[in-house]
């Protein structure tokens, strides 16, 4: 592998890395909102994002609830994923890149990514039928605007996880050859 490749591979690293830190302290800032939510509400509008939905909670509990389900999954999904990118290039090896723990972690990467844009499709829309019964959610759509465009990555990544597998077999199958 040559110098420029591996100097870009360990940036994407880098970069990987400080995205996976800043994914985790927005989920770990989510889940303090939520708690603080349910027992010191006065102090939301000093928190993180200033995610703000008393009204909803003492009128619609299962609503409120619900958002927060999603919102939260959907976070803790996006720390994962980018965990998940994390362990497949610390444990990757460059010089051959097809291998069965390869195949895994992008089939992973695949199914995570997918499972964040249907996730947030689901928000979306009960965010919509929230909407039709009085509840007005500006701020919430930043958590789950991006859904179209996860479910298309996904599929694309899902199309390279059963390309890399079959390069597995056959590289399996070239070694028992030789």
């Amino acid at each position: 592998m040559s110098k420029t490749n591996n100097f870009v591979f360990w940036g994407l690293y880098v970069i990987a890395w400080i995205i996976f830190v800043g994914l985790s302290i927005e989920a770990g800032g989510l889940i303090v909102n939520f708690f603080f939510h349910l027992y010191n509400p006065e102090i939301i509008k000093n928190l993180y994002q200033k995610l703000h939905l008393i009204e909803m909670y003492q009128d619609d509990r299962f609503g409120f609830f619900g958002i927060y389900s999603f919102i939260l999954i959907i976070s803790i999904l996006k720390a994962v994923l980018f965990y998940t990118v994390i362990n497949l290039m610390h444990k990757m090896n460059l010089e051959k890149p097809f291998s069965a723990f390869v195949a895994k972690q992008i089939s992973q990467l695949s199914y995570y990514t997918l499972l964040i844009g249907l996730l947030s499709y689901i928000a979306r829309q009960f965010v919509k039928n929230l909407e039709h019964h009085g509840f007005v959610s500006d701020n919430l759509n930043q958590f789950w605007a991006d859904s179209d465009a996860f479910i298309l990555m996904g599929a694309v990544i899902y199309i390279i996880a059963q390309i890399f597998k079959r390069g597995v077999e056959l590289q399996e199958e070239n070694d028992l050859t030789v």
